[in-house]
């Protein structure tokens, strides 16, 4: 019966946001597993034969409280899930293990066709690259800044140069400690005189400040499209989340179009886009974040997102 098919939900232990959709679907009557890869071997285990039955995976999940079978699915949220690092083996055998966990259980899951996925992990991967991005907006008729990525100092003094103000941001985040204190890779300020000989090591991004007078995160869930301004007067709104205030947007026909069309060319069916609202009311495309955050958004607007979500899972097919 289409009632017993549930949704697989992978994300960590603490997932809010998680916690909201998984909400909607229980109103809906929608049955869910919800499983972290981290917790293999402990309270996650999985099974897939292959070639003895009809179907191309036949299997299950199992958690201590639930079980899914693989044949079964009708969505996979892959939200924010953890990878176990076997902390406890050396260092040889916790890479083997965790290689095997991520290219078995992975790949268990990744060759499933039935399930929608929400989003696919592979196709997360692919669209997570900011170069890319940057060049597909660029086609799509989006505004993009002025941006450098090099490992030339030379040329990256003379892009500092050439405009008023200019920001480095991280080509990927990725965990980062000072003195065993975590830090974040915020957009910071740059100014030629900083730039050194140590920027050979990797490409670095160098991008023109857009002189905006606002932001805009825009989540898409299937086809519908929710836009809230933050307010901030800050480069970077994330410093100091308690100095936001936020009210709900409506973009322009051609920019919606534009933002569809663009997770359409990378195959997935929600994202998360940063755009800057100049002095004209211009929009300036910034980023996207396959997997981003959105639920403080939802509780600061009522905008129905975790709805949506819940919906789009609950038909288990893309719009």
């Amino acid at each position: 019966m289409a009632e017993e098919r549930p949704v697989l939900v992978a994300t960590e232990a603490d997932d809010v946001t998680a916690d909201m959709v998984i909400t909607e679907l229980n109103r809906r009557g929608v049955p869910v597993v919800r499983f972290n890869p981290a917790d293999i071997g402990v309270d996650l285990t999985v099974s897939a034969r292959f070639g003895t039955f009809p179907a191309a995976v036949a299997g299950k999940v199992y958690t201590p409280s639930r079980a899914a079978d693989l044949t079964l699915l009708r969505a996979v949220y892959w939200r924010r899930p953890v990878w176990p690092a076997f902390d406890h083996l050396n260092i040889d055998d916790a890479r083997f293990a965790a290689a095997q966990v991520r290219y078995g259980l992975g790949g268990i899951l990744y060759a499933l066709d039935g399930p929608l996925w929400v989003n696919h992990p592979l196709r997360n991967a692919a669209a997570d690259y900011k170069p890319a991005q940057l060049a597909v907006a660029q086609r799509l008729g989006l505004t993009v800044p002025p941006t450098l990525v090099t490992n030339e100092p030379g040329e990256a003094r003379r892009f500092v140069e050439s405009h008023h103000q200019v920001i480095f941001k991280t080509l990927r985040w990725t965990p980062y400690q000072q003195d065993g204190v975590p830090v974040t890779g915020w957009a910071d300020p740059v100014v030629a005189s900083e730039i050194d000989e140590s920027v050979r090591v990797t490409p670095h991004l160098f991008q023109a400040v857009v002189d905006k007078v606002a932001d805009i995160r825009v989540l898409v869930v299937g086809r519908q499209v929710f836009a809230v301004r933050i307010e901030s007067g800050m480069l970077d709104w994330r410093k100091d989340y308690s100095a936001l205030s936020y009210s709900v947007e409506h973009l322009p026909d051609r920019v919606e179009k534009a933002l569809l069309a663009y997770l359409d060319h990378f195959g997935l069916v929600s994202g998360s886009f940063d755009l800057a609202v100049d002095n004209a009311g211009d929009l300036w495309w910034l980023e996207l974040n396959p997997n981003g955050q959105w639920g403080w958004l939802e509780e600061a607007t009522g905008l129905a997102m975790s709805a949506a979500f819940a919906e789009l899972l609950t038909q288990g097919v893309a719009p």
